[in-house]
């Protein structure tokens, strides 16, 4: 499978090639290392990356901002404590700053998040991939924003269990990130029928909803958006979706990706409530 670029890629054939070797060539170190190995690794492979792979256009970053911004915002206020696990460049977490009382960043690598300034209520932490080094049941909202797929998948259930426990009663988790049943996501997409690349494992709603009740969050909530109007939907229908695409034949389910509807149907966007 080999898709093509679209006309606004600003990327050459030749350096998508590159990004996707250095990519399978990290990803493969995270893969088949053993759990210690990785708490050191991720931070050591994202740094490497982030140093050997051009970094996005601050245009593009301003319109992703402002795509998540528009999901976010019905959620903050100035009394809140929010944390952004996997920030990148802090963008977000900096547009967010002036809305909460303070802003957690915690991340694998300072490579991307190096700045010479920032907001005062933002603090930067880094993680080892799985813990999340705050005090416990003080957070109000934890965001994340295509970061689960980046966790190795013995890992995510760690995390995703210290994620609920730094939250308050009442505090939710945010989760987006990209469904496997019209994936790949990540620069395999170019070139592979499944990731391959830094997308350690995609998921679908209903694997990740089991996730999150197994680590305690009794209710869990799924939205939908489309053209910035976020509507909650009862989670059957998104999984009765799910069940019908995984059984159509994978050409099929190629096919989807060309039908904005279906990216929304299938897209993942999930409120954990402790």
């Amino acid at each position: 499978m080999a898709l093509k670029l679209a006309k606004d890629e600003d990327t050459t054939l030749e350096q998508l090639r590159e990004h996707y070797r250095i990519e399978i060539e990290l990803a493969n170190r995270l893969r088949t290392a053993l759990p210690d190995e990785r708490r050191r690794l991720y931070s050591v492979l994202y740094d490497e990356f982030y140093r050997r792979v051009p970094k996005r256009h601050a245009e593009e970053t301003r319109r992703e901002v402002s795509r998540q911004m528009n999901f976010l915002r019905r959620f903050l206020n100035k009394d809140l404590l929010f944390v952004e696990v996997g920030p990148g460049d802090c963008a977000l977490s900096f547009v967010v700053a002036p809305f909460v009382k303070k802003v957690f960043a915690v991340d694998v690598s300072k490579e991307v998040s190096t700045t010479s300034s920032h907001p005062e209520n933002f603090q930067l932490i880094i993680s080892d991939g799985r813990s999340i080094p705050l005090k416990g049941s003080e957070i109000d909202i934890v965001y994340s924003y295509h970061l689960m797929e980046h966790i190795h998948p013995d890992d995510a259930i760690v995390q995703l269990g210290n994620i609920y426990q730094i939250l308050t009663q009442g505090g939710i988790y945010i989760c987006v990130t990209p469904n496997r049943l019209n994936g790949p996501h990540d620069v395999s997409k170019y070139f592979d029928e499944v990731a391959l690349g830094f997308h350690l494992k995609e998921y679908t709603t209903s694997e990740l909803v089991d996730l999150f009740r197994t680590v305690g969050f009794v209710r869990v909530k799924a939205y939908l958006g489309l053209r910035g109007v976020f509507l909650p939907i009862p989670l059957i229908i998104i999984q009765l979706i799910e069940g019908f695409v995984s059984i159509a034949p994978r050409v099929v389910r190629s096919a989807f990706r060309k039908y904005r509807l279906l990216r929304v149907l299938l897209g993942i966007r999930l409120v954990g409530i402790k």
